[in-house]
């Protein structure tokens, strides 16, 4: 039967049913699901983490890619506010700020996004690393506008925060990320978290490290279920696309982001912040006891 004659045979409320369905699909992955920000509550008990920092809790934020359809100055505004709503004791960025198709527009210049940014609070302050896009457009602007608003910029080193550190490493594709470099002030003994903004440079991170930070995969952007995500920029495919992931006792944790790359559309994988609760894993089995 050729095509037109196998059309010809599909009754008519079936196909309009069909056509239906595949304008909703269409609508929700291009429209409505990448504006549904979703502010998702990660607790995790970690190793290394002190009893004296269970419950430290961290606002973090990754992928803006501002200039995509769907995000602009204000859908950061937006962002930024959810994530003061939460009040957390610090906020972590980790890249991608502005979409690199986007590196002529004067009104999301990285100086810009960069003020927007600058409106997070906390008693902890600010932690950030560069992405590849951040690279490809111009990252040194990228950094020194963020510099410029108090925001901390690591690159293959770390600073004390609290009674914690946080380390950031450069990125993958653009830079030569130095993990021992990173890590080389930190003390043995003392906690630390590791922003990196690509997951796959997880396999590097020594079991030391409490957490591990990363976001890029954007959650595949669309994840069908049983089906290969179709857009995961990972060489690692499926292994680090989003959410815990504990290999070896080490622990990564990977966050969908707030815009998109490529194809502007999302499907069950929606655009979020985290507001991760740090938990010691001694607290966290006596209070399940009691």
């Amino acid at each position: 039967m050729r095509p037109r004659e196998l059309l010809a045979a599909v009754p008519t409320p079936v196909a309009a049913g069909a056509a239906a369905v595949g304008l909703g699909l269409a609508t929700w992955a291009g429209w409505v699901e990448p504006r549904r920000l979703v502010v998702r509550d990660v607790e995790l008990a970690l190793p290394h983490w002190p009893a004296t920092l269970d419950g430290v809790r961290a606002g973090v934020m990754s992928d803006l890619h501002a200039g995509v359809p769907h995000v602009g100055l204000g859908t950061i505004a937006r962002a930024v506010d959810a994530l003061n709503a939460l009040a957390p004791d610090v906020h972590l960025l980790l890249g991608d700020y502005l979409d690199s198709s986007q590196q002529w527009r004067r009104d999301l210049a990285p100086e810009a996004i960069a003020e927007q940014l600058a409106r997070l609070r906390s008693p902890l302050g600010t932690y950030a690393v560069i992405g590849n896009h951040d690279w490809r457009n111009s990252g040194d602007r990228m950094w020194r506008a963020l510099d410029a608003q108090g925001i901390t910029v690591l690159e293959d080193r770390a600073v004390k925060v609290g009674a914690f550190w946080v380390a950031g490493l450069g990125d993958m594709r653009y830079r030569m990320p130095n993990v021992v470099h990173a890590l080389r002030a930190v003390p043995e003994d003392e906690p630390v978290i590791v922003l990196s903004h690509d997951p796959d440079l997880f396999p590097r991170i020594p079991a030391r490290v409490s957490l591990t930070l990363a976001g890029h995969t954007h959650g595949g952007q669309v994840a069908i279920p049983l089906v290969r995500r179709p857009l995961l920029p990972s060489h690692y495919g499926e292994r680090y696309a989003r959410g815990h992931i504990v290999e070896d006792g080490r622990h990564l944790l990977v966050t969908s982001g707030v815009g998109t790359s490529g194809l502007p559309v999302r499907f069950l994988a929606p655009p979020e912040i985290l507001h991760l609760h740090l938990r010691n894993p001694q607290v966290t089995r006596n209070l399940s006891v009691t």
